[in-house]
């Protein structure tokens, strides 16, 4: 009776370090996702003169940016000209804090931020942006909106696995392990779609608006971060499902063998 009960023992420790280093993942990709949500480096655009550029054109631009009637083509040319950042929130531009017209240009900048309301999360995209009369770009639409409501579909599958691994600690068993694996997979798939349709969405953009020869564009560190999350939540999904049901097998050979 000696060797089964060794070996059950070892399975336990095996298993025990596995769902150990499953959280582990799940809390950094769960904190990955938060900061690159509430963050707003998903892209950025790098002028080469971003003083020069608020002339009095670029103050006027400025001033329409902050504006609650500004439409897509007017912010993303406010983007282009003021080394600009876009998140799934908010927009920012960077601009000299003292930008009159009777001041000489200054190198001191401040960067001024807007958040997207709700109404525009789902306002329609259109073919050629900032006309409203030429019909709506569904593409760009719905990649929009998924972005928007995909990060929140992949935390609140996360926050429900982790509860119902709470349940499975309470009832002392590892089964219900399986459904957090489960979802922490969905979750994956959903950050996976999100950094798919933030990819297809800026690239159908610049088709739209292509970017002047002066500005250069990249992916930020706040993208990368979902990027990272994606496998992350993949790994901890493996780990959970294969403890869980590794387990249960090996429990169910043992009580064979006991019976027997």
């Amino acid at each position: 009776l000696f060797p089964p009960s060794s070996k059950g023992a070892m399975m336990d420790n095996r298993f025990a370090t596995a769902l150990v280093i499953a959280c582990v993942l799940s809390l950094i990709s769960t904190i990955y996702m938060a900061a690159s949500i509430g963050t707003d480096f998903w892209y950025e655009y790098h002028t080469l003169s971003p003083a020069e550029n608020v002339s009095e054109s670029g103050r006027i631009i400025w001033e329409e940016f902050v504006s609650e009637e500004a439409d897509e083509k007017t912010y993303t040319d406010a983007l282009f000209r003021c080394n600009g950042t876009v998140g799934l929130w908010r927009r920012c531009i960077t601009v000299p804090k003292n930008s009159h017209w009777y001041s000489p240009p200054e190198t001191d900048m401040t960067t001024n931020c807007i958040s997207f309301s709700l109404s525009d999360q789902f306002m329609e995209k259109y073919i050629e942006p900032g006309n409203h009369n030429s019909g709506t770009d569904l593409n760009r639409t719905y990649l929009w909106r998924l972005q928007f409501l995909l990060p929140f579909v992949s935390l609140g599958l996360m926050c429900f696995g982790a509860l119902i691994g709470l349940c499975a600690c309470a009832c002392r068993s590892l089964y219900p392990a399986i459904a957090t694996g489960v979802l922490h997979f969905l979750a994956g798939l959903c950050t996976l779609g999100l950094v798919g349709c933030y990819v297809a969405g800026i690239e159908l953009l610049h088709q739209k608006l292509p970017l002047p020869d002066d500005v250069r564009g990249e992916f930020g560190w706040s993208f990368c971060l979902a990027c990272v999350s994606a496998p992350l939540q993949f790994m901890a999904a493996a780990l959970f499902i294969w403890a869980a049901r590794t387990n249960r097998k090996e429990f169910t050979l043992l009580k064979a063998y006991r019976v027997a």
